[in-house]
């Protein structure tokens, strides 16, 4: 998936609520891409990732598409320390939301 230009730019620019929706979307959007769902299907945002299917390669993928997408880093031990989309939208939420974040 190729992404516009400035994605993560963008996010730094709304609002914290706006933000996490924003972020909560397009984390959901790549998970569900992963997992081969459907876009009507319902992803739980509070199971962990290895308890939805996932394996240490598609996570290193997904992070590495987020990096990417975002213009951010993250840390690959993130994903096991919040292990949870609900935890990894509110981690990237705070870090994108940080002005003086640099990657």
């Amino acid at each position: 998936m190729t992404e516009l230009p400035g994605i993560g730019l963008r996010m730094r620019e709304l609002p914290p609520a706006d933000l996490r929706d924003a972020l909560e979307t397009l984390v959901v959007e790549r998970f569900k891409q992963a997992l081969l769902m459907e876009d009507d299907e319902e992803l739980p945002l509070d199971i962990s990732f290895f308890d939805l299917g996932l394996t240490s390669l598609n996570l290193s993928r997904l992070r590495k598409g987020l990096e990417d997408a975002l213009d951010v880093g993250i840390d690959a031990t993130l994903l096991f320390n919040k292990p949870t989309i609900d935890e990894l939208v509110a981690h990237l939420s705070e870090r994108l939301a940080t002005p003086a974040y640099k990657r």
